[in-house]
């Protein structure tokens, strides 16, 4: 299965093309046409699926039927747990909608500068990213309108709900049109997701892959204790020195740390590149790629980057 087989729009195809993707992950073909056809969705998608894309062309491909500057209402909202992660949604979503005329993405997340927000949602804005927390805010401050979401999704619901946000997520669903459609993506469908989806989603159609399911049995882990910061690194540096090590991923804690610690590798004569919330669709996909095909030994990524990460072999 090829993206032009999925009924997408031309913008959006082309858009897709040129950001370097192929061909469709499985929870991509599963979810894409289904999608496209008005259903409710409930996906069992790991972090590293492409469950962005999975959601987000489907729901941009409506904006794309409508006429241009159709509305001055949020057409698109989702949902995530955290800042990183609604900032990868918003990168991948202009990604995507580079080609559709005037498309206006807006983020609402704690973390950033109130007044950028209020400007923000003083425009029309198509798509709107946000953590349940910081828009339960503006909700309540009636700064933001939901009444013309046509589409809501719920990224990485699971997570929301481990957080303690189901409160305000029932909250903001209310606020949206009951006619909407929903997209529920989460790592299980059981439970308390199942619960919360049986009040909000209208005969929803559930998609799981076993392959998302194959538990790895071939993980050893260690534990190694550094006095400091220099003894850390000295560690690193005898462990990526391992003839036997082909490739390897180090995690840190920030962006800044990222980039730091991949220029101090690379300058020390390793293969070694940063990933990290703040590079956009394009950077994070020829990245991956260099990784994949064995170009690249070492990447250097923070927490909420690598989730996801979806490299085979």
């Amino acid at each position: 299965m090829s993206f032009e087989t999925l009924g997408l729009a031309p913008d959006l195809l082309s858009a897709v093309l040129k950001a370097g993707f192929t061909e469709p992950t499985p929870v991509q073909a599963a979810a894409i046409p289904k999608a496209l056809a008005g259903h409710d969705l409930m996906v069992s998608s790991q972090t590293g699926s492409g469950k962005t894309a999975a959601f987000m062309l489907p729901a941009l491909n409506r904006i794309s039927q409508m006429p241009a500057n159709k509305g001055t209402g949020v057409q698109i909202l989702v949902l995530t747990p955290t800042r990183e992660l609604a900032m990868q949604v918003t990168d991948a979503t202009r990604s995507y909608g580079a080609h559709l005329k005037d498309l206006r993405t807006a983020t609402v997340v704690g973390g950033m500068p109130y007044a950028a927000q209020l400007k923000a949602l003083s425009r029309r804005v198509d798509v709107l990213v946000a953590t349940p927390g910081r828009l339960i805010d503006h909700l309540q401050s009636k700064r933001v309108n939901l009444s013309t979401v046509h589409t809501l999704v719920l990224d990485e619901a699971d997570r929301m709900l481990d957080m303690g946000f189901i409160e305000d997520i029932e909250t903001i669903v209310a606020s949206t049109p009951a006619s909407r459609q929903t997209l529920l993506f989460s790592a299980t469908l059981d439970g308390t997701i199942a619960h919360l989806a049986g009040k909000m989603m209208r005969a929803p159609l559930r998609i799981e892959l076993s392959s998302q399911k194959q538990q790895h049995t071939n993980i050893t882990q260690s534990l190694l204790y550094a006095d400091d910061n220099s003894h850390k690194l000295r560690l690193l540096d005898h462990l990526l020195r391992d003839a036997t090590l082909q490739q390897a991923i180090v995690f840190t804690a920030t962006k800044r740390g990222a980039d730091t610690l991949a220029d101090r590798l690379s300058e020390q004569g390793f293969s070694a590149a940063a990933l990290h919330g703040d590079m956009n669709q394009r950077q994070r996909t020829r990245t991956l790629g260099l990784l994949q095909n064995g170009r690249l030994r070492i990447l250097v990524a923070t927490d909420v980057a690598a989730r996801g990460i979806d490299v085979q072999g």
